[in-house]
């Protein structure tokens, strides 16, 4: 869940221009920047390893910092993680590490450089167990009689009704901590189900919130991963 970051900054570079008068779920009003990144991304069904890779380098440097902050050093870490690339970041050396930890641009955290390295290894690991990142976190989901994976739907009012974390991301995390990814408890895998579409946890109110049912309307996921 967004809700709680600090908004107090304002954005650099955003040129989004918000659509008037839209009711939105409250964590995203006040920065253009972070109502791009809800208008457009979030809670989008994403079957993209390497956008999968993005939210949890992205999400697993968040820890202890507010979204909107990372969000502002996205394209720096875009630039300094070879565009995401999951198999280059498993092959980084400790030369690239410690230019990771003279880069302005990113949240110099020797413990969260290292993980990620690390994490790109494991999630490598997982694409040649399960042929691609994306097949093996939508298969903890329930599939339709058809045969494709449906999205956990939320039905929440307001935001204080949103959940930190859940029994599903309960156990993606222990396993993920099980196969050696760190950084990646439990409230940080829920962030990265909101983000990528496994679930849909715009308020019911929130204009995106139908968007997203209609994108879940069609087969999601058996021919994508």
């Amino acid at each position: 869940m967004r809700s709680k970051h600090n908004l107090s900054e304002p954005p650099q570079g955003a040129e989004y221009q918000t659509p008037p008068r839209m009711k939105r779920c409250e964590w995203c009003e006040g920065s253009e920047l972070y109502m791009h990144y809800h208008d457009t991304e979030w809670g989008v069904p994403s079957f993209d390893d390497r956008t999968h890779f993005e939210f949890l380098v992205l999400e697993s440097a968040q820890a202890g910092l507010s979204w909107i902050t990372i969000l502002k050093k996205r394209e720096n870490y875009r630039k300094a993680y070879d565009n995401f690339d999951p198999e280059k970041v498993a092959r980084y050396t400790e030369k690239k590490k410690e230019k990771l930890l003279a880069d302005p641009g990113i949240v110099r955290n020797r413990l969260k450089i290292e993980a990620s390295i690390s994490n790109a290894r494991h999630f490598r690991e997982i694409q040649k167990e399960f042929g691609g990142f994306s097949a093996y976190i939508w298969g903890f989901t329930k599939k339709d009689s058809a045969g494709n994976y449906r999205p956990v739907v939320g039905k929440w009012k307001s935001l204080s009704e949103l959940p930190a974390r859940t029994e599903l991301s309960d156990k993606i995390a222990l396993d993920m901590k099980k196969r050696g990814f760190r950084f990646l408890g439990s409230v940080i895998l829920y962030s990265h189900m909101q983000a990528t579409g496994i679930v849909n946890d715009h308020i019911t109110g929130c204009f995106r919130y139908k968007e997203i049912r209609r994108i879940y309307a069609k087969p999601v996921g058996r021919d994508a991963v």
